[in-house]
């Protein structure tokens, strides 16, 4: 499975701080569930991340 490749599968994110000063990414799709604990450098540069592959999205023409 690649960035590419689809899948029929409904999740859920969630993303706050924990009470250790951590960064949570809480995902949950049915009966599994991912905690992703990121310090908060970790998570600025995941932020950083998202914005520039949001920025490159927007170049690509969408398939109809």
């Amino acid at each position: 499975m690649g960035i590419n490749s689809e899948r029929d599968i409904e999740a859920n994110l969630q993303i706050g701080p924990t009470d250790l000063g951590m960064v949570r990414l809480f995902i949950f799709a049915g009966d599994m569930e991912i905690p992703m604990d990121f310090d908060p450098e970790e998570a600025e540069e995941i932020a950083e991340e998202l914005r520039a592959a949001a920025a490159a999205a927007r170049k690509v023409k969408p398939r109809r």
